[in-house]
């Protein structure tokens, strides 16, 4: 071995890691595993539905009801009393009354069973994706369960208030009796504006994530951004009231404002990740504030100049 392979620096071979099982597996393996996980989804939606079916006569329709049940009693068709249990909505057909607990139970049952069955769909995608992307996935997991459960609860706590609001332009000579038909697909349907809505702001937050959407073009689109913001609430929220925009679109300005300081932190980071953090605050068409002068030449020999 001559001297310099003795000086050359030994370089040790990083080991592969192992390859997942899963992540090897022929179409139809694939297509036979999505069966099963959607089967075993599907078996705890259906637990999760029967165990809402139970709670609905102990607790849950009460949950449900309480909104419309805070309206002042005078201003009820049905139901002299002041509380929850004393009031009651209409069912207008035979079958009625069982397909709203059925359709309140199967709501119900999704979103209790929505850990084991969102877990079987991870577990069926975490094969095919890298680390960070694992990391990324389960972090973009919590943070919409996050936004969409806030989000719904805040749609709660605004529904007496609407409703109140709603039914008092009727005036005082009419009495309210609303059909359980027409009440359940109200509440629901705000529940899914809220929730949903609470979610736009994390898809920007995602879009900068993988590099489409910059720090700089949120930042300079911010007015617009509440513009559309309010005009969108306008138009999702079933209710149609002001105060019920207001209160949708102010939390959601606020989450934009925070996913445009995510994306600048990101923004900063993949810079100096980059090594170019200190062109990133220039334009496209900008030129680069480079040294264009040529370097001094070296003139000192080296070995390969040969014996001089």
């Amino acid at each position: 071995m001559s001297t310099a392979e003795a000086d050359r620096p030994r370089t040790r071979r990083r080991r592969r890691p192992p390859r997942d099982e899963a992540a090897t597996m022929t179409l139809i393996a694939h297509l036979k595993e999505l069966r099963n996980r959607i089967a075993v989804a599907l078996l705890f939606i259906l637990i999760g539905t029967a165990i809402a079916f139970w709670w609905y006569d102990h607790g849950l329709g009460q949950f449900i009801r309480a909104p419309y049940c805070s309206i002042p009693s005078d201003d009820r068709a049905l139901g002299t009393g002041g509380t929850v249990g004393d009031c009651r909505l209409l069912v207008t057909d035979v079958f009625g009354g069982a397909l709203i607990r059925l359709k309140i139970a199967f709501i119900a049952g999704v979103v209790l069973s929505a850990p084991f069955w969102l877990w079987q769909i991870w577990a069926f995608l975490t094969p095919g994706l890298k680390q960070n992307e694992k990391r990324y996935g389960v972090s973009f997991v919590a943070a919409a369960s996050l936004l969409f459960a806030g989000g719904s609860a805040l749609a709660y706590v605004s529904l007496q208030a609407g409703l109140t609001l709603l039914l008092g332009l009727a005036g005082d000579n009419v009495a309210i009796a609303l059909t359980a038909q027409d009440y359940i697909g109200f509440v629901i349907s705000i529940l899914l504006a809220f929730g949903v809505s609470f979610e736009v702001p994390l898809v920007a937050v995602a879009l900068n994530l993988v590099g489409v959407l910059s720090y700089a073009a949120l930042a300079k689109a911010r007015r617009w951004i509440f513009f559309l913001t309010i005009v969108f609430a306008a138009f999702i929220t079933p209710t149609q009231d002001p105060f019920t925009m207001l209160l949708m679109a102010l939390p959601m300005c606020v989450l934009f404002e925070l996913a445009i300081q995510i994306a600048r932190v990101v923004d900063k980071r993949r810079a100096r990740r980059d090594g170019t953090a200190f062109y990133a605050g220039l334009d496209d068409d900008e030129a680069s504030p480079l040294d264009a002068r040529p370097s001094a030449l070296d003139t000192r020999p080296t070995r390969l100049d040969g014996p001089g």
